[in-house]
């Protein structure tokens, strides 16, 4: 079985990667991919064979539920 770890190669991880359908022209946008027991993988989609970032489904519901919240919107200059 293999093991999901920060850091490792993205297109190690098999699946098909998602990314949003807002993303820029020149494909510049993170995706992302469920693990196979259970959580998410992020990536960088200008460097799909970079580091992945390997998250619980509990670190990604709480990150999503900022971001629904606005709590992020500072980073990005959204006010």
């Amino acid at each position: 079985m293999m093991e999901f770890i920060n850091g490792m190669p993205a297109n190690l991880i098999p699946g098909h990667w998602v990314k949003s359908r807002q993303s820029e022209a020149q494909g510049m946008c993170v995706e992302a991919i469920p693990l196979p027991h259970g959580g998410v993988a992020l990536r960088n989609s200008t460097d799909p064979n970079g580091p992945a970032l390997v998250f619980t489904e509990g670190e990604m519901s709480a990150f999503l539920d900022g971001a629904k919240n606005g709590e992020f919107d500072p980073l990005v200059g959204a006010n």
